[in-house]
């Protein structure tokens, strides 16, 4: 990595070559990437959305990687899913928060402001304008103007605590408001410069027992304070009731910073104390300097080159948001070993454990970038997994922090096959997580029918899920299933349990009972075997979740092959794959009755009923790939690459999903794609950068060269791997897991 001190002359040397200006602004721009990935990012990508349109439905998360506890300037409501949308014009607070997306909304709240006012107490009272031109949004650090209060304040992570800086007028009524919000909360002023307190308000997930405990410690001495009950003020120095709040005073002179270090714990209030232990003795800046070091080091595990500016902040921003979740749930006892409180039966037990992620959208590229990139992180992930099926009796489809009721499907099965298969599962927790896959496909949790399988029974017996037994989405479930049976087979070959692997990949071929020979889409069934009728393509949900059957049709990512002959071959299914392209953005939203988000979003992105911004449709371009015409995958990849994804608040053409758009980038950006979780294979697409290098854990690289690269060459000519020319256009994890060097020879527009 180019270090600051040279950075300047490196760049002068670099471009100085390249040719006049003239020549220069016609090729690739000659920009090397900054010495420090994490300047690259905007936490600001994606919020400038709402629930009628999202481009990315996404906060200003200040963490540190998969870190346990998020902090972000909130903007709206307490309770309100859009925390902060980058349209709003005040802060309410700098909100501690685990939401993984607005639908989902938070869980252990609890927020600080800094005011100027004994009175500015309630969040409509101590809102203050703002302006992102006074702000900073960095993923290790924030910073914003109050123009109200005439307070900057601040704020730096580490894994479950985070220091805050305030800098206030000249007042004799300075202070900090401390809100633990409603529905059931407590406040304690415990000493001079100690606050504590917990939270209990979620949004579903938990057991009765939930609490988020916090502790707060200021640098400069409490002159007084105030302790409230929602809007009522209680004598004393505690409240406990249904909304507690405390505003803590000081008198400042004018540049005068007031520090406050906080952390929580889902545990205990001890184990609160014992997380703020890791800020350790560190002043602002050391704690600021640290999260900026880690997330360079997880952001430069992926160094690339050869591109723009603009395509160097769209790479960082989505490698950010691909490792902020699923977020860790475990804290560290005294003796420095992970311990949790389970969200699944309330109680404190040894071990990892993960939340805030949905399978339906993270298995498919988010969950593979771990396994490729960063493999010890989903080892922690799948040991969490172990002990939520030993703590549950399920494996999580979409967890937060416990089982939410939340889209369809089996997609654990992919998530827990795919790091079996390549080999990253803890070996002690393999025969507990293959027990949780085949017992997924035989029930339904008993509250949350998201969680296992809901009509099992029907899949089971008549090999799909019918349209007419009242379950909803049923083509979606039917699709799903027999890919996540396919998974759990290969899982079963590699243990030796063959006939599981038999009868589990008989079943991975019940997709074929939904095509319908006539149209050539995937089509509700009816239990007595007929097709539903009447039929559109066109109309989003109903037999499908959040798709129509242009979009869930392609969802056979096991058996492409197999797909391609129910359709009459190679070139009837690209005839298919084109016309999704083709055909103008029509929909039918009368299963909704409203027009849902992702509608509007397809229709908005001019690509015909193709709706990159929900995921069904993700994967589906490289699937020219299997009917030889990669030509087609490369031309679409870059396409969206260029035109759906930019580092401005509107940068993402839908919901960003926990990371899975964003690793969609990532691969697509490296020249290729895992169409099929639980397999070896990644499609090839069109490298955006001219260098690539990928610093695996192992201590090999994957080197990544496309030279000739350029907007006007997307096209791969042919590919070089390790010195030897590369037939086929899918490479094989096997062939990258211990280091690779790859060649693209790119063209033009043949």
């Amino acid at each position: 990595m180019i270090r600051p001190v040279s950075f300047l002359l490196l760049t002068a040397v670099l471009c100085g070559g390249c040719g006049n200006r003239a020549e220069r602004s016609a090729a690739i721009p000659c920009d090397e990437p900054l010495p420090r990935p994490s300047e690259y990012v905007s936490t600001l990508v994606g919020t400038q959305s709402d629930y009628t349109l999202s481009t990315g439905n996404t906060y200003p998360a200040v963490a540190l990687p998969w870190g346990m506890n998020f902090w972000t300037p909130q903007t709206g409501k307490m309770g309100d899913g859009w925390a902060y949308t980058y349209g709003a014009h005040t802060i309410r607070g700098f909100k501690q928060t685990h939401q993984p997306s607005p639908w989902i909304n938070d869980y252990g709240q609890f927020s600080l402001m800094p005011v100027r006012g004994h009175d500015k107490l309630d969040e409509e009272s101590r809102q203050s304008w703002f302006s992102h031109q006074s702000e900073t949004a960095k993923p290790y650090y924030y910073s914003v103007y109050l123009a109200d209060h005439d307070v900057v304040a601040e704020m730096t992570p580490t894994e479950r605590a985070a220091v805050m800086r305030f800098t206030f007028p000249e007042s004799a009524e300075s202070g900090v408001v401390i809100d633990a919000f409603d529905r059931g909360s407590c406040v304690r002023i415990r000493d001079k410069r100690t606050v504590t307190g917990y939270t209990t308000r979620n949004s579903g997930g938990v057991p009765e027992n939930f609490r988020n405990y916090f502790v707060i410690r200021f640098d400069k001495p409490i002159e007084s304070f105030r302790v409230f009950n929602g809007g009522q003020e209680i004598e004393g120095d505690a409240v406990t009731g249904d909304h507690a709040l405390a505003a803590v005073y000081f008198t400042t002179r004018r540049g005068e910073r007031v520090t406050v270090r906080v952390a929580s714990s889902f545990i205990s209030e001890k184990q609160a104390f014992r997380n703020l232990e890791e800020l350790g003795k560190d002043n602002f800046e050391t704690v600021r300097d640290k999260a900026q070091a880690r997330w360079d080091e997880v952001l430069g595990k992926i160094e690339v080159a050869g591109g723009t500016t603009d395509q160097y902040r769209t790479f960082y921003s989505c490698l950010y948001r691909s490792t902020l979740f699923p977020r860790k749930f475990y804290e560290l006892d005294k003796n420095g070993n992970p311990v949790h409180y389970s969200p699944y039966n309330g109680e404190v037990l040894p071990g990892y454990m993960y939340t805030d992620t949905g399978f339906w959208d993270t298995f498919r590229s988010l969950f593979p970038l771990l396994n490729l990139v960063y493999p010890s992180v989903n080892a922690e992930i799948q040991a969490g997994l172990a002990n939520a099926y030993r703590e549950s009796g399920f494996l999580p489809e979409w967890a937060s922090p416990g089982h939410r009721g939340c889209m369809v499907g089996n997609n654990s099965a992919s998530v827990v096959s795919d790091a079996i298969l390549k080999g990253i599962t803890p070996q002690e927790d393999i025969a507990t997580l293959y027990e949780a896959m085949l017992a997924g496909r035989d029930k339904v949790h008993p509250t949350v029918s998201s969680t296992g399988r809901l009509g099992h029974e029907y899949y089971n017996t008549l090999g799909y899920v019918p349209y007419d037994v009242g379950i909803n989405e049923s083509a979606a479930r039917t699709l799903e299933y027999a890919y996540d049976d396919w998974c759990i087979a290969q899982v079963a070959k590699k243990l030796g349990r063959t006939e599981d692997a038999e009868r589990l990949e008989k079943a991975a071929q019940n997709y074929k009972n939904l095509f319908d020979p006539e149209t050539r889409l995937m089509r509700g069934r009816n239990e007595d075997g007929t097709f539903q009728t009447p039929f559109s393509p066109y109309k989003w949900g109903d037999a499908y979740t959040e798709g129509n059957a242009w979009h869930y049709t392609w969802s056979v990512f096991h058996d492409p092959e197999g797909l391609v002959t129910l359709m009459g071959g190679k070139t009837e299914f690209g005839k298919m794959l084109d016309s999704v392209f083709v055909v103008p953005p029509i929909y039918d939203d009368s299963y909704y009755g409203v027009r849902i988000h992702e509608i509007t979003e397809m229709q908005v992105a001019n690509m015909g009923n193709y709706a990159h911004g929900n995921q069904p449709a993700q994967h589906m371009i490289y699937l020219y790939n299997y009917v030889g015409q990669p030509h087609k995958a490369q031309y679409w990849v870059r396409e969206v690459m260029d035109r759906l994804y930019s580092a401005k608040p509107d940068g993402y053409c839908g919901d960003e999903d926990n990371g899975q758009t964003s690793a969609w980038y990532v691969f697509s950006a490296l020249g290729f794609y895992p169409v099929c979780p639980g397999s070896d294979e990644y499609a090839v697409g069109s490298p955006l950068f001219r260098k690539a290098t990928i610093h695996l854990e192992n201590g090999a690289d994957i080197v990544i060269e496309a030279p000739e690269n350029a907007p006007e060459s997307r096209y791969v000519d042919r590919l070089i791997f390790d010195g030897e020319s590369y037939n086929g256009y899918f490479l094989r994890y096997s062939e990258l897991e211990n280091g690779a060097d790859i060649r693209f020879y790119m063209r033009g527009e043949s």
